[in-house]
């Protein structure tokens, strides 16, 4: 069957309508393109959803609704499913020894936040506007032409060509912290060494920078006392996430479904 979802879908002879499929998919972003994407992620939630609760009317479970918050209550069908998950789902936790196996394994994923202090001119242009960000790109290389003769003048250009508020300090950003600034910012940041510059405008969903970073202090991996209870709560979430997967492909196999392909869940 192709994998993409049928107007009609059948779970075991019981019809998921349109209807929910169409309302369904707004909560699942469609690929540029690919507008068929979202319906067919849409329809699969919607079967799994399906057969999580027979499942759960199948072991006589009922709904005990707990409250999210201050103002939002857990619907009966959510209840439903998360008490079915906690009965069915099995998972020990890590061992000591596991953590610490973990830890040994991959230091580098355990460190504290690297530090930047850094500053940047920013060319302002909505991604989505090409003709925009071509001129920014233009005037992002003009700039960065003159700092290539005069490195010195970085604090007076950002100060007149800069679209970013930080262009009132000359363009410094102060302490960034790893995670902070957007992905690709903070590539290029980890590419730049002290007192250097970027040889070429880095472009992001604000439009193009130049960076230069003053001072840097990488992380350093953390002693294992301080993480190992985040390592074990990772490990054990993990564990759950496989369970999880395990039990729901049991119950697609174990399903009539007609309409969609559920390969892969």
């Amino acid at each position: 069957m192709s994998g993409v979802a049928a107007s009609h879908i059948f779970v075991d002879g019981a019809e998921i309508p349109a209807s929910r499929i169409a309302a369904e998919a707004q909560n699942h972003p469609a690929t540029a393109g690919r507008p068929g994407d979202a319906w067919r992620a849409a329809a699969r939630a919607l079967v799994i959803r399906q057969l999580l609760l027979a499942e759960a009317e199948r072991r006589g479970l009922t709904a005990t609704p707990e409250r999210l918050d201050d103002v939002r209550l857990e619907t009966a069908e959510e209840a439903l499913i998360r008490d079915l998950l906690d009965e069915a789902l099995i998972v020990t936790p890590p061992s000591p020894e596991m953590v610490q196996a973990e830890w040994q394994a991959h230091p580098g994923r355990y460190r504290s936040p690297s530090l930047w202090d850094a500053a940047h001119i920013l060319c302002a242009a909505n991604p989505a506007d090409l003709p925009a960000m071509a001129k920014a790109e233009d005037r992002a290389n003009r700039i960065l032409g003159l700092l290539e003769r005069d490195p010195s003048a970085f604090a007076e250009l950002a100060r007149a060509e800069s679209d970013c508020g930080s262009k009132d300090a000359g363009g410094a950003l102060g302490q960034i912290v790893s995670g902070q600034m957007v992905p690709e910012f903070e590539a290029a940041l980890e590419r730049l060494g002290e007192g250097a510059m970027t040889a070429s405008p880095v472009r992001t969903r604000f439009g193009f920078h130049i960076i230069k970073v003053h001072a840097h202090a990488p992380g350093q991996v953390l002693p294992f006392d301080s993480v190992k209870a985040s390592i074990g709560e990772a490990l054990e979430r993990a564990a759950w996430a496989r369970a999880s997967r395990a039990f729901v492909a049991g119950l697609v196999a174990a399903a009539r479904i007609e309409g969609i392909d559920m390969e892969g869940v």
